[in-house]
Formats: C-alpha cells, sequence, structure tokens
C-alpha cells in the first residue's frame, strides 16, 4: 500500500508540473541563438481594448492571465476587435546573459506595444504608424532589444490589436544568430521575388509577341500577388511605402484580394469555364466578384470585413480551382494537368494562410510562409502549364498542316487527273479544231482562187490582174524598171462555138491557157478577161528583141494549141503590147494602148502583134 500511495503521488506531481508549465519561467540557454516562448506565454482577453499595463499587472487582472499550451506553434486569435495582452517571464544564467533580441514575425498587426516594467521600457509599434517610428530596430518585422543581467528574471508585457488578423509569431535571437537567420530569410525571398518578376516579364513579353490575354491576366496576377507578399513581408512597409503607413494596412487584405481575383479570371480564360464548365464558371465568377468587393471594399467598408471576406474567398475559390482542374484535366485539356497540380499548390497556401488567419489552422513556418512555397511551385509549375499549352498547339498545328497537306496532296492528284483529262479533251479538241481550220483554209484557199481565178482556164482573173499589175508598176516605179503588158485575142474563135459547139471552144480555150502559161516565164501573170481575150504582165519588160520573140512564141503557142484538138481548128492570135512607161504609167493606160495595139494587129491582117502607134 505504501508503495501504491507514493506512485499516485507521483504521478500527480507529474501532471501538475505538467499543467504549470505554461505559465514557468523561460530559462534562456547558454547555447543556441534562437528560442520560442510560446510555451511560457500567458494571455488575457481585453474586449474594451482600453487597459493599461498598471491595470493588467494589478491582481484581480493579473490572476485572468491563461496559460497557452500550444508550445509547437505560433500564437494566433484569428479576426478579433479584442486587445490581447501577453506576458513571459525570462531568466538567464550567467552564460546566456547578454543582449537578446525579441522578434514578432507579422507585419502586419496594427499595434504592437512591448514592455519591459523591471528596466521602465515600453516600446509602440504597428503598421499604423510610420517606419521609422513603428520600428525601434529597423527591421520589416517588430524586433525589440532585451539586455538580460544573470540571475534576474524579467517579465515581458506585449499588447497587441489589429483589425486584420491577430497572429503573435514570438522568437527570441542572440544578435549574431538573428543576423545570420535574415541573411538566408532575405536570399530566399530575394530569390522568390526574383521569381516572381521573371515570371511576370516572361509572360508580358509573351502577351506582346501572342496578344494573349491569358499571358496580360497572368501579368496582373503576379503584380497583385507581389504586391500583397511585400505587405506580408514587411519589404513594403520598409522601403516601399514607409510614411504612408495607411496604405501598407489596406494594401495586405486588397493586394491578395486583386490575387485571388486576377487568379479567378486566369482560371477561367485558361480553362474556358463559360464553355467547358458552365455551372463552375458562374461559381468562378461569383468568387471573382467577392475578391473585387475585398480588394475595394477598405475605401467604403471597415477592414476587418474585407479581410475575413478575403480569407473566406480564398479558401472557397482554392477549392473550386483544383475541381474545375480535374474536370479540365478529365477532359484532356490542354495544359489541364500542369495547371491542377500548379495551382492546387499555391491555392493549396493561399487557402492554408486564410485558415491561418481564421484561426482555424495553428501558425507555423508551413502555414505562415505557405502562400510563398505555393506561389514558387506554380511559378515553375505554370511554366510548365504554358508549355504544354504551347507544345499541344504546335502538335495541333503540324497535324493540321499534315491534313492541309494530304487534302494538297489529293487536290493536286484530283487537279492531275482533271489536267491529264483536260489535256486529252483539248488534244482531241485541238485536232478536231484544226482538222476544221484545215477545212476552212482549204475553203479558203478555194474560195480566195476561185475569188481570183478563171474558173474555165485556171488563170488569173480581172480581179487577180490588176492587183498584180498594180504591184508590178509599183515595183517598177520603185527600181526605175520596165515592164509590158500584152492584151491578146484569139481570131476566128466565134465559128468555133458555131460550128462545133461551146464544149470544143472551152476545150479550145483550156489548151489556149495552158500554151500561153507554158510559153512565158515563171514570174509573169497570165490572165483571162473573158471570152476569147487573154493578158499576159511581163514583170521586168525582156530586151526590146526578147519582147519580140515573146510575142512570136506566143502566137505560135496558140496556133500549136488549137491544132492539137480533134478536130483541129484555125484559131489564131492578135497580140497588143504596151510598154510602162513609154504606154502609160497607170493600169488603165497601159491596158487601152495594149488593146488599141491588139486592134491594129486584126486590122493589119491578124496572128501577129503590134505596139501603139506614137502620134
Amino acid at each position: 500500500m505504501p508503495t501504491m500511495v507514493k506512485l499516485l503521488l507521483t504521478v500527480f506531481l507529474c501532471l501538475v508540473a505538467a499543467i504549470g508549465q505554461a505559465g514557468t519561467t523561460l530559462s534562456l540557454p547558454a547555447q543556441g541563438g534562437q528560442l520560442s516562448p510560446n510555451g511560457h506565454v500567458e494571455v488575457l482577453r481585453d474586449p474594451s481594448g482600453r487597459l493599461k499595463l498598471a491595470e493588467v499587472r494589478q491582481p484581480d487582472r493579473a490572476a485572468r492571465f491563461r496559460a497557452i499550451q500550444a508550445a509547437d506553434r505560433d500564437l494566433n486569435f484569428g479576426y478579433s476587435a479584442s486587445a490581447y495582452w501577453l506576458r513571459f517571464t525570462v531568466d538567464a544564467a550567467p552564460a546566456a546573459a547578454g543582449r537578446w533580441l525579441l522578434e514578432v514575425g507579422f507585419p502586419a498587426l496594427n499595434h504592437v506595444d512591448v514592455y519591459l516594467p523591471a528596466e521602465g521600457r515600453h516600446w509602440a509599434m504597428g503598421s499604423k504608424l510610420p517606419f521609422a517610428t513603428g520600428h525601434p530596430i529597423p527591421h520589416r518585422n517588430f524586433v525589440v532589444p532585451l539586455d538580460m543581467r544573470p540571475q534576474t528574471p524579467q517579465t515581458v508585457y506585449l499588447r497587441v490589436a489589429s483589425e486584420g488578423s491577430l497572429t503573435v509569431p514570438l522568437e527570441l535571437w542572440r544578435p549574431d544568430a538573428f543576423a545570420a537567420h535574415n541573411q538566408d530569410s532575405y536570399f530566399l525571398l530575394a530569390l522568390y521575388y526574383g521569381m516572381l518578376l521573371a515570371l511576370a516579364l516572361y509572360n508580358l513579353l509573351l502577351y506582346l509577341s501572342l496578344r494573349d490575354r491569358n499571358h496580360l491576366i497572368y501579368v496582373a496576377f503576379a503584380a497583385s500577388m507581389a504586391v500583397g507578399q511585400l505587405s506580408l513581408n514587411g519589404f513594403g512597409n520598409q522601403f516601399l511605402w514607409p510614411h504612408w503607413p495607411n496604405w501598407g494596412s489596406a494594401v495586405f487584405s486588397s493586394g491578395f484580394a486583386a490575387t485571388g481575383l486576377f487568379g479567378a479570371l486566369f482560371t477561367r480564360n485558361f480553362l474556358a469555364t463559360r464553355v467547358n464548365a458552365p455551372r463552375l464558371d458562374r461559381l468562378i465568377l461569383l468568387l471573382a466578384g467577392s475578391f473585387a468587393i475585398a480588394a475595394l471594399g477598405p475605401l467604403a467598408l471597415p477592414y476587418r470585413w474585407c479581410a475575413i471576406l478575403t480569407s473566406l474567398s480564398g479558401a472557397s475559390f482554392a477549392l473550386v480551382a483544383v475541381i474545375t482542374g480535374v474536370v479540365s484535366l478529365r477532359r484532356r485539356q490542354a495544359g489541364a494537368r500542369y495547371f491542377l497540380l500548379a495551382w492546387t499548390l499555391l491555392l493549396l497556401g493561399v487557402g492554408m494562410m486564410a485558415l491561418r488567419n481564421l484561426a482555424w489552422l495553428p501558425t507555423n513556418a508551413l502555414t505562415a510562409n505557405g502562400m510563398q512555397i505555393g506561389s514558387a511551385l506554380e511559378m515553375l509549375l505554370l511554366s510548365f502549364a504554358l508549355a504544354d499549352r504551347i507544345q499541344t498547339a504546335r502538335r495541333e498545328k503540324d497535324t493540321a498542316q499534315a491534313e492541309a497537306l494530304a487534302s494538297k496532296e489529293a487536290m493536286l492528284d484530283v487537279l492531275r487527273q482533271s489536267e491529264q483529262q483536260l489535256e486529252r479533251r483539248v488534244g482531241e479538241r485541238t485536232r478536231e479544231l484544226a482538222k476544221i481550220n484545215a477545212r476552212l483554209l482549204a475553203s479558203e484557199n478555194k474560195l480566195s482562187h476561185m475569188a481570183h481565178h478563171d474558173p474555165l482556164t485556171g488563170l488569173a482573173n480581172r480581179l487577180l490582174l490588176h492587183q498584180r499589175l498594180g504591184s508590178a508598176l509599183l515595183r517598177a516605179q520603185q527600181d526605175g524598171q520596165r515592164l509590158a503588158v500584152l492584151v491578146i485575142d484569139l481570131d476566128g474563135f466565134k465559128p468555133v462555138n458555131d460550128s462545133y459547139g461551146h464544149e470544143a471552144g472551152d476545150r479550145l480555150l483550156i489548151a489556149v491557157a495552158r500554151a500561153l502559161s507554158e510559153a512565158v516565164r515563171t514570174g509573169d501573170t497570165v490572165a483571162r478577161l473573158g471570152g476569147d481575150e487573154f493578158v499576159i504582165v511581163l514583170d521586168p519588160q525582156p530586151e526590146p528583141g526578147a519582147l519580140a520573140a515573146m510575142a512570136e512564141r506566143l502566137i505560135e503557142a496558140v496556133r500549136q494549141a488549137n491544132a492539137a484538138l480533134s478536130p483541129p481548128t484555125r484559131v489564131g492570135a492578135s497580140i497588143g503590147v504596151a510598154i510602162y512607161p513609154e504606154h502609160g504609167d497607170c493600169l488603165q493606160s497601159l491596158l487601152r494602148h495594149a488593146d488599141q495595139a491588139m486592134y491594129d494587129a486584126k486590122r493589119d491582117g491578124r496572128g501577129r502583134w503590134r505596139l501603139p502607134q506614137t502620134a
């Protein structure tokens, strides 16, 4: 029994020690440069927000402080209109004495007061104050010095109040450890903002090149994210708007609300939810509207309402965007898988931050930096989404080009076949036209021959005679040459028709025409004017002796022609000769003089030739 009593007493003492641990004194270690006081912090809620340090130190109110058991997470009171008092006691061993730094790592807090009653020191800080006034040590977070003396406990009081999320991350640092931590954290934040800037510029260049609205929306999304993150990390208050504290307080909520707005618009455009998911599209539009109200709300609405609306909308949109990504992935939309993974990580970070701001999730390294981690991963993955979309578009373009090429080849085959058929038809038609043209040419030649030649003898008729004689005169005038015109009339031709008939007369005319054509030179013209009258144009004129011989030969050719007929006839020829230019310089005068000379030959006894008589 005594053994059992001792065991129960030991268990009871352990439980008492565990329960009372939260209010015990925090001993600063001799080794190590960082320590969290969370497990030793006690909290007093001040609904009126009017309590002073002296009032909270009075015994009745001091007894109301309650220990916080969550030693493994930062303090978070959500969105509250109350002020909160925090206290913890710190003691330092001789090896741990010296300068320590107390950091409150949430720059968005409106009012942070730190009291060291033992030293009579007080620091009034917060985002509502200009940076130089609200930050005793120039740093993006709220940092105050603690000078610890050996074996001298010191109680630290903090009063926090804010219109936004009441998140109070507390850390105790040695100066050298704090400097090393800042160097690492600033490097990571610089890397993060460098990625954000690179992505924004990259998408801006893509928009200027491709004119794709998604890239422009994403640029606005990245810019809004940068504004919100700069406010969340305290860089905006420190470097960009140190003299505009009211703007710095409002832009924290408005920046993230604008991020949600452009994120919703990007999701809607990138995944074409208006066509592919109309119901989800209406929900995304509703959330986009709530983000727009939250972004512009601080101009007319209480800041806390806008901050709560931003957090609720962010948590809701995280779920909706993931569902939309899943639906798009199932429909095999271009870039949907990378979009889903990228936005899932980002929106999980947004959701964790929103739920942390609402005090529904604990504040720790993951929830405090979830948005930065998620957005950094989202930047990388979204670049794959854009690349996948471009690659898909390129594949579709290649496929379309291949199909177009195949269609073109098929069209060319059809055109080749049509061309071959057309060539065959054209060839056939050409041959037909050639035959027709040949017939037409033959007909034309025949008609031309009929128009210019005597139908009985085939000699040149009066029309052709005039043409050739006109051409010969023109050449003679140009070259200074002479030509002769012979008019031949048959002697005794009428008795042949009367005695033997017209058929015999026609045979005689044909025979005479042949004989005359054979008797002259190749270039000379033999024509029949009608009846038994013939005309010969000697171009150029032969020499006088040759001309006389030619006339005699023609008379003899006529005599032989009619003698060769059966029965033979006694038809002769009388010839009148006119010479250019002695007897005329035109067609009419030459023919007239030649005709006159022919009648002179008939009067002189026929069967002879004569030149025109000169006066």
